[in-house]
């Protein structure tokens, strides 16, 4: 409710007024883990806090309680049975949801950043998915089709990668894969250490820098902002245009900037993969969006799966005109697109918009990313700031490459391949075997649509056989079959 009545700038509901942004940091931390995750994507929304609220809010990226001592001694043994360390500091330099980070110098003379798993958070974390799948279980009746999905989407989702994000073990793979991955990127990413890693300790090494939101230490040291966004947003792009695999937390405690403007990446507990298909249609929505394309980007919003199959192009096309027109009006500051952008949203209650568990991570990266932008460039927004830069990249997402003589000398290799599927298409045809595939979300549509067409004549056929059996049952109940088959009979005919 505080959160709903912040964003909307209402001093009130229904006498209900909003908590402090003292005690939303603290009720929140006293939810717990899963709670947090939701916070630290708030706490990057510039234009939808005040500073006051985003003050507190930034505090759950690493300045949460740590653990007791008996707590942290336990949890240390555990992963140390023989020590490596030369020295380590038992004060902890960060805390956030899942562990704590502490400053160590390994015997062989490193310097290194030792991350620890709280104790009991794979429980508590556990607990906390199944009270949300109980409740969603219990709620699920009352939403519509596709809020019904989109709710089953994020729970299924959300359940997934926090499982694998209390594992520091996965976490060490991901950082080893990452690294490999992204050498050649302008970004940098800890050394890890995997001899002396297990699933409650992480020990990499030990990375200096400001964190991303913290303004004056940038601004003493005249770092520019601008090209830090647009690596940024560059280094994105690579990740989930190009390779389709991507960091999904980029938020201000996970982004460390050097002195000389480098950016450093940290944590590696969420890391996701896009499919090829999905890649693309994000492309497509990116490439629509740019140019004002409206019927490419609400094609590709429906390959991307945010808009069902069956939704009508002429109102959507009416809805994304208007959102772009907001978006791109240089004369509006944040709260006024804000709320602009509200009222629009507002009368596209009954549409079927939803929310698939691939969109989830690339749209939580999306807020993140643009609300980072919010905290250094005023009026930022993703359609006007980030889509330039984003645009430089599509050729070469979409598989180009450097020179249009390698990207021709690639075409004619494809050409072979591309006559041999045409004439297993032709011999398909020619002898009645040829298939047509449809997408997850027409099927979709197609189950949803046999669902609501069979749905009540099953209901009336068992209501028919009902009546004939009470009918069976006792004589006296002549009249009582007799309404509920013509009853039933009448649902088919009029249905």
């Amino acid at each position: 409710m505080t959160i709903y009545l912040v964003i909307k700038k209402k001093d009130s509901f229904l006498w209900i007024k909003p908590l402090c942004p003292i005690d939303l940091k603290n009720t929140t931390i006293h939810l717990g883990a899963s709670f947090i995750k939701l916070a630290q994507v708030l706490a990057t929304r510039a234009d939808f806090f005040g500073e006051d609220y985003l003050q507190e809010l930034r505090q759950l990226h690493d300045k949460l309680p740590t653990m007791s001592n008996d707590s942290f001694k336990r949890v240390f043994d555990k992963s140390f049975k023989n020590t490596p360390f030369e020295y380590f500091d038992n004060n902890a330099l960060a805390s956030a949801s899942i562990g704590q980070v502490h400053i160590a110098k390994l015997k062989t003379g490193e310097k290194v950043a030792v991350k620890l798993r709280r104790e009991g958070i794979k429980q508590r974390v556990l607990a906390d998915i199944h009270i949300i799948n109980f409740f969603n279980t219990i709620f699920k009746p009352l939403f519509s089709f596709y809020t019904k999905n989109s709710i089953e989407a994020v729970v299924s989702e959300f359940s997934s990668m926090i499982k694998e994000e209390i594992s520091l073990s996965i976490e060490l793979q991901n950082l080893i894969k990452f690294s490999k991955t992204y050498k050649n990127s302008e970004i940098k990413f800890p050394i890890p250490y995997a001899q002396y890693s297990c699933d409650d300790a992480l020990v990499m090494s030990y990375e200096e820098g400001f964190r991303f939101d913290d303004k004056k230490s940038l601004f003493k040291h005249n770092i520019d902002f601008n090209k830090i966004i647009s690596k940024l947003v560059g280094f994105y792009t690579t990740q989930m245009l190009i390779n389709g695999y991507f960091h999904a937390d980029p938020h201000p405690g996970n982004l460390l900037i050097t002195k000389e403007g480098e950016i450093i990446l940290l944590d590696f507990g969420m890391v996701k993969t896009v499919s090829n298909d999905k890649r693309v249609a994000i492309i497509e929505l990116i490439k629509g969006a740019n140019e004002q394309d409206y019927e490419l980007y609400i094609s590709a919003s429906k390959r991307l799966g945010t808009i069902a199959y069956e939704a009508p192009t002429s109102e959507l096309t009416q809805f994304t005109s208007k959102m772009f027109d907001i978006f791109s009006n240089d004369n509006l500051d944040s709260e006024s697109m804000q709320k602009l952008a509200f009222d629009v949203l507002s009368t596209t209650r009954d549409m079927p918009f939803k929310l698939p568990s691939d969109a989830i991570y690339i749209l939580r990266v999306s807020a993140i990313i643009e609300g980072l932008g919010t905290t250094y460039i005023e009026n930022f927004n993703g359609v006007k700031d980030i889509l330039p830069i984003l645009k430089d990249n599509l050729p070469k997402a979409l598989g180009a490459k450097e020179s249009i003589v390698e990207t021709i000398i690639d075409e004619l290799k494809d050409i072979p391949f591309t006559i041999k599927d045409f004439k297993t298409a032709v011999k398909q045809a020619s002898v009645g075997e040829l298939k047509v595939e449809l997408s997850s979300n027409q099927l979709e549509y197609l189950q949803k649509e046999i669902k609501s067409y069979l749905a009540p004549k099953i209901f009336s056929i068992v209501l028919m056989l009902s009546s004939l059996y009470l009918l069976n049952l006792d004589k006296d109940y002549k009249e009582i079959s007799i309404a509920l088959f013509v009853f039933a009979f009448a649902r088919i005919i009029y249905k």
